[in-house]
């Protein structure tokens, strides 16, 4: 795990950051009790099983806007299951971290650093879940690209959260 940090106490129990927390330039977590017994692995198949509603058009047009600025196209979920290995990939993240409690996926581009961290801890009544994104922005086109990803990222976070 050389590229993951592990988060301070006020985040999920075993959360991991892409970078340590006062490094950081963005940092996001949702969080939801589950009503089922989950893994972190399996919170991933659920959620991507399903993708959003127009999730489809937004991966299309940030490829589209961001090939301009010689960012690569990464061309969204692909929908099918896939079993996250260390080391592997899941579309288009590298995989950190991989444990029953802990998925840690990483993006790193010219424009930005990310990390999506899953986490998923038994609780009273089902799984406590929670998704943690954290990110390095790289050049100016990173500090424009957050501008609409940031909140899209929040709003993607809380209803995938909702979906469970």
């Amino acid at each position: 795990m050389p590229d993951c940090h592990p988060a301070p106490p006020s985040f999920p129990q075993g959360t991991l950051l892409i970078a340590p927390a006062e490094r950081l330039d963005w940092v996001h977590v949702g969080r939801r009790l589950v009503p089922l017994t989950l893994t972190a692995p399996e919170v991933w198949t659920r959620v991507m099983s399903r993708p959003l509603p127009g999730m489809g058009l937004a991966f299309w047009l940030r490829d589209a806007i961001s090939s301009w600025f010689g960012v690569r196209r990464i061309g969204g979920f692909s929908r099918r299951p896939q079993v996250p290995v260390l080391g592997g990939r899941l579309d288009f993240f590298t995989v950190e971290a991989v444990s029953d409690s802990v998925l840690a996926l990483t993006e790193r581009d010219r424009h930005l650093e990310g990390m999506a961290c899953i986490t998923a801890t038994p609780a009273p009544g089902g799984t406590d879940v929670a998704i943690t994104g954290s990110g390095r922005l790289r050049s100016r086109f990173g500090r424009v690209y957050m501008i609409p990803v940031g909140p899209a990222h929040r709003l993607i976070v809380w209803l995938m959260l909702r979906r469970l």
